[in-house]
């Protein structure tokens, strides 16, 4: 069973980068991991910075891959719970640091859904997904 959902998780990253890359973000990294936890996939984005006059810097964006077989436990989106969102901002404060990251920053979502056999039914990406 586990193997089984690994091999979900590795399409779902998979389907994902390219989404994003697609959408023009650069992956900078994937599977970072620290004592805290892991984060599936680090980028940058070039985008407006509102707290600067909306000049466009480079962000940091902080990515949360979640893939879901069928709905019978949620969706992909709906699983990203208050405690998740918890420790994504916890795991992504120790990336942050472990960087000197001093720009922009923020966690998003792609919440890959495939029906029930399998095939894929929607790629959605959420920027600002979790919030400080």
């Amino acid at each position: 069973m586990a193997h089984k959902r690994q091999k979900l998780g590795a399409s779902g990253e998979a389907l994902a980068v390219r989404h994003l890359e697609e959408a023009g973000l650069t992956i900078v990294e994937r599977n970072w991991r620290c004592g805290a936890g892991e984060l599936d996939i680090i980028a940058r984005e070039d985008a407006p910075d509102f707290s600067q006059g909306g000049q466009v810097v480079p962000w940091l964006v902080i990515v949360e891959v979640r893939t879901r077989r069928g709905d019978r436990y949620g969706t992909a989106l709906q699983s990203i719970t208050p405690r998740k969102a918890a420790k994504l901002r916890e795991v992504a404060a120790h990336y942050i640091q472990s960087v000197q990251w001093s720009g922009p920053w923020r966690i998003d979502v792609v919440a890959v859904q495939m029906d029930a056999g399998g095939k894929l039914q929607q790629v959605e990406h959420i920027r600002h997904a979790v919030r400080g």
